[in-house]
């Protein structure tokens, strides 16, 4: 059964660079064709997805307003994958998930708050 947890630190201030760490146990994130994703939540909106990386390559996606200040990466020896997020805002507050591509797979969450 492959197991997803997210972690990080919490509380950040506008501007502040802040990283996420995906664990993945269960499973090999290089294996299967596809993708890893991290998907979030702000307080009362919907899911919104951020930005996705190959199970294979070091090809990557970013939703519109996280290109140039966000970067998804993996360690494939750690099975992790991390978020980097640079030049945070506070429209950045939410549910941060990371899940596997087929949708089967997704972690807990981990809270990022970004307020001054």
């Amino acid at each position: 059964q492959v197991q997803l947890q997210e972690s990080g630190p919490g509380l950040v201030k506008p501007s502040q660079t802040l990283s996420l760490t995906c664990t993945v146990s269960g499973g090999s994130i290089t294996t299967n064709y596809y993708y890893w994703s991290w998907i979030r939540q702000a307080p009362g909106k919907g899911l919104e997805w951020v930005s996705s990386i190959s199970s294979e390559s070091s090809v990557s996606n970013y939703a519109d307003s996280m290109k140039g200040r966000f970067t998804i990466s993996r360690d494939n020896a750690k099975n992790r994958l991390y978020l980097q997020m640079n030049s945070l805002r506070p429209d950045d507050t939410a549910v941060y998930y990371c899940a596997h591509g087929s949708g089967d797979y997704w972690g807990k969450g981990t809270l990022v708050t970004v307020s001054s």
